[in-house]
C-alpha cells in the first residue's frame, strides 16, 4: 500500500462540494440515549462496563425512522449529514464482524448505519460517518491513568498490565476498512479525537490514512487524527502529513477572523454546533438555541469562509426531539428563501469589491453578487458600505426578488460617496430574521 501524498489539485476537487454546500447534520445516538444524560456518561460518572451493559439488553429504538431524520435535515436545508457510527462508548451502529457490541445484536436488530445512508442518499444529501478513535468498550483500549477513560482512577479494574495497544489499533483498522468498503460511496469521514500522546502514528495514521485514500478516494476527512477539537493541524501549517484533515473543526465556538494556513490561504473549517448544550439526548437540557441565533451563526460561519455542522440527539425511541424539530423547520423557512446566501457563499473579502461587515449584520459573497444580510433597519435607506456606486448592477430582495432601488434621498446627501439602498417607509423588515440584499456588482 503506497503512502497518501498530499496534491493541492485533487485535494481543491474533492473539497469542492463541501465548500459550496456549507450546511450539514450532525447525529448523535447510542446506548447513552437511554440514560439520556450525555454521550460521554460513562467518562462523567466514571461508570463500569457491568452498569452501562444493561442499557445493551434493552436497545430498542422503535420509533427510529431514518427517513424522517433525512427529511427533516432536507427541510432546514442541510446539504450534507454525519452519523456516530461509533462513539466512545464502543457500541456500533453498523453490522461489524470485529465485535458484538453492535446494533445487529440488540433487541433492535438493524444496521442503522446501512439505513441512514439509504435515507438520507434518497433525499440527495450527501453522507458522512464519524468514528471515535477511543474506546471505552474495547479490552486493549487504556483506562487506568488515561484522563477521560471511566476506570482512570481505579488501578485494579482499570489496570492496563495485560492491555495490548497495537491489537486495539488493528480492530480499529478493520472496523474502518468495513465501513469504507462494504457501504458504498461515503462523502465524508469525521475521526474523533486526538489528544495526549495519542495522535497522529500513535493510531498509526500513515497506515490508516493510506487505507482510507486507497478505498475511498475522493472521501474528504477531518482533522482529529492529528487533534482535537483544540488546533488546527498540519495542513494549517503548510506541512500536511499523510494523515492531515481536510478540514479544521472548532467546537462550540465559530472563529473570531475565520481561519488560515500560515501562508495566509483560507483553510476550510466547520464550526461544530449544538443546539443545547450536549451532543447525545439529555433529557433535561433544555437549553436549545433559538432558530433566528442559529440562522445569524450558520450566516457568520460563511461570511467567514466556514460551514456549520448542527446536531440533533435522537431520544431512546430514536425520535429526534420536538425542539430540535421546531428549531430546523424555522431555519429552513430562512433557508427556503435565502440559501443563496449560503450555498456557494464565502467571505466577501476577495471578491471584485472589497466589502467590510456592516454593522447591522454580515455579508456573504458569491460571485459577483454581495448579500447583504439585515438583522435591523437603518433609520432611513441602508448604507452597503464599501460598494461604489456606479458598479451597482442591480439589488434585490432574495427573499422573493423585488427589486430596491438605489437612493436618491436629500437625506444621506452629505456621503456622496456611498451607496444606499431605499427599503421604503416601513421601519419593520420583510424578515425579522435576517433580510437579505442581493446586489450584483458589474465588472469595472
Amino acid at each position: 500500500m503506497l503512502a497518501y501524498r498530499f496534491d493541492r489539485a485533487r485535494y481543491d476537487e474533492r473539497m469542492k462540494w463541501y465548500l459550496h454546500d456549507r450546511f450539514g447534520m450532525f447525529i448523535h445516538f447510542g446506548l447513552y440515549s437511554i440514560p439520556a444524560r450525555g454521550e460521554w456518561l460513562r467518562s462523567t460518572e466514571e461508570m463500569p462496563e457491568e452498569l452501562y451493559l444493561p442499557y445493551f439488553e434493552e436497545f430498542d429504538p422503535y420509533a427510529l425512522d431514518a427517513r424522517a431524520w433525512a427529511r427533516a435535515a432536507k427541510r432546514a436545508g442541510m446539504r450534507y449529514a454525519v452519523l456516530t457510527a461509533k462513539h466512545h462508548d464502543g457500541f456500533c451502529l453498523f453490522d461489524t464482524a470485529t465485535t458484538d457490541f453492535k446494533s445487529t445484536n440488540t433487541p433492535y436488530g438493524r444496521d442503522i448505519v446501512a439505513d441512514y445512508l439509504e435515507a438520507f442518499r434518497a433525499e440527495g444529501i450527501r453522507v458522512g460517518l464519524y468514528y471515535s478513535l477511543i474506546d471505552w468498550h474495547h479490552p486493549d483500549f487504556p483506562q487506568y491513568g488515561d484522563r477521560q477513560a471511566p476506570l482512570r482512577h481505579d488501578p485494579v479494574a482499570g489496570s492496563n498490565e495485560h492491555r495490548v495497544f497495537d491489537r486495539y489499533l488493528d480492530y480499529m483498522h478493520e472496523q474502518v476498512r468495513e465501513l469504507c468498503t462494504r457501504y458504498g460511496k461515503l462523502d465524508l469521514l469525521w475521526f474523533d479525537f486526538s489528544y495526549d500522546d495519542l495522535r497522529g502514528e500513535a493510531w498509526r495514521g500513515t497506515e490508516l490514512m493510506s487505507m482510507v485514500r486507497e478505498l475511498q478516494p475522493d472521501v474528504i476527512v477531518n482533522n482529529r487524527i492529528e487533534v482535537s477539537g483544540e488546533g488546527f493541524g498540519s495542513l494549517a501549517q503548510c506541512d500536511p502529513t499523510p494523515y492531515h484533515g481536510d478540514f479544521v473543526t472548532p467546537e462550540r465556538i465559530i472563529p473570531p477572523n475565520g481561519l488560515f494556513d500560515v501562508e495566509g490561504r483560507p483553510l476550510a473549517w466547520e464550526a461544530c454546533i449544538t443546539m443545547n448544550d450536549n451532543w447525545g439526548y439529555f433529557a433535561t437540557d433544555r437549553n436549545f438555541k433559538p432558530a433566528d441565533l442559529l440562522v445569524h451563526k450558520l450566516v457568520e460561519c460563511v461570511s467567514k469562509g466556514g460551514n456549520m455542522i448542527l446536531n440533533v440527539g435522537p431520544d431512546a425511541t430514536g425520535r429526534i426531539p420536538d425542539e430540535s424539530l421546531a428549531i430546523l423547520d424555522e431555519i429552513g423557512r430562512w433557508m427556503d428563501r435565502n440559501g443563496a446566501s449560503i450555498y456557494g457563499g464565502g467571505r466577501a473579502a476577495g471578491g471584485p469589491i472589497e466589502v467590510d461587515r456592516p454593522e447591522y449584520g454580515r455579508v456573504t459573497r458569491s460571485g459577483d453578487t454581495y448579500y447583504f444580510h439585515l438583522y435591523e433597519n437603518a433609520l432611513g435607506p441602508v448604507p452597503l458600505m464599501g460598494v461604489p456606486k456606479d458598479r451597482i448592477e442591480k439589488i434585490r430582495l432574495l427573499r422573493d426578488g423585488t427589486e430596491v432601488p438605489l437612493s436618491t434621498s436629500w437625506v444621506h446627501s452629505d456621503y456622496p460617496d456611498i451607496a444606499f439602498a431605499d427599503l421604503g417607509p416601513s421601519p419593520v423588515l420583510p424578515d425579522p430574521v435576517d433580510t437579505v440584499l442581493a446586489v450584483t456588482i458589474k465588472e469595472a
